[in-house]
């Protein structure tokens, strides 16, 4: 009697194993899908940008959470047809499922949170800054410098870039002067840092260590911290004394002259990058402005 109250246990265990299996493969697949669908579905960059940053790796954590447990309900139908009663071989089922699932979980856990930021880090770039058109005239924008924006922000969207809570991007119309500013979460995603490699290295403290006076440019440091080996570093950064008229009216070129042997470039982008160029004379780099674009 007790033997044949055991046999249906399992024979309804191993069928719920199964169907569960089925099920938490189909949930995963079905998050991984929806999220992708929905991505694809939000036309507006900004807004893209924002779904992406807030939910991508917490959607793709529970598709690696669905696997795990998937694989936990595969490992307990193992050997099916020779388990007939309970026994020590259904707790060493049971806890290798368990274990299985401990480590699928525990493995999708660490590369998301530590390496796959690198990865939407590339992706949310890709829409943070790829160019805005003015849907009043079609016109190309241009996204302003830090130094420039802040002629655009009231002084309570400059205390919150200040505190880090919240970052704003201005772009601006040079034909029409219509200006476009789009609000953040927070500062940019985190930067790779040097000692781990790991994409974990975020702005924790800006100082203004020199206020700009005069022609003399101030200096804002920025100092960093990685958020998994919890290493740091400092940056300086140039604070312009020019306002947004003087952008605008500051036309550069280059004067003729027969006895330069050699014109560099510094490249200054938006992301904090630099690039340095050098050329044989003033046309090939007035050909190389003119042709350039940033990646």
């Amino acid at each position: 009697m007790e033997s044949s109250e055991s046999g249906n246990f399992l024979d309804v265990w191993h069928y719920a194993m199964i169907i569960g299996a089925i099920v938490m493969v189909t949930i995963g697949i079905l998050i991984y899908l929806l999220h992708n669908l929905k991505v694809a579905s939000i036309k507006e960059l900004h807004r893209k940008y924002d779904y992406l940053n807030k939910h991508e790796i917490k959607y793709y954590k529970l598709v690696f959470y669905c696997f795990g447990a998937a694989l936990a309900f595969g490992i307990n139908t193992y050997g099916i047809a020779d388990v007939s009663e309970m026994g020590i071989w259904f707790v060493v089922r049971l806890f290798m499922g368990l274990a299985g699932a401990t480590l699928v979980g525990y493995v999708a856990f660490l590369v998301l949170e530590y390496y796959y930021p690198s990865k939407l880090d590339k992706k949310l770039k890709r829409w943070r800054y790829a160019p805005r058109y003015n849907p009043k005239t079609g016109n190309k924008m241009r996204l302003l410098s830090e130094e420039e924006e802040d002629v655009h922000l009231d002084e309570g969207m400059i205390a919150e870039e200040k505190v880090f809570s919240i970052d704003y991007d201005v772009w601006i119309d040079e034909k029409s002067g219509d200006v476009l500013v789009e609000k953040y979460e927070g500062r940019l995603q985190a930067l790779q840092c040097n000692s781990c490699g790991f994409y974990t290295m975020r702005v924790v403290k800006e100082e203004v260590t020199k206020h700009p006076e005069g022609n003399e440019p101030g200096e804002l440091v920025k100092s960093y911290q990685c958020t998994y080996c919890k290493s740091v570093r400092a940056t300086s950064f140039r604070i312009s004394t020019k306002e947004a008229e003087d952008y605008k009216r500051d036309k550069f070129k280059f004067r003729k002259n027969k006895n330069v042997d050699l014109v560099k470039l510094e490249i200054h982008s938006v992301l904090g990058e630099r690039k340095h160029y050098e050329f044989q004379n003033i046309d090939q780099a007035q050909k190389f402005l003119s042709e350039f674009e940033s990646e």
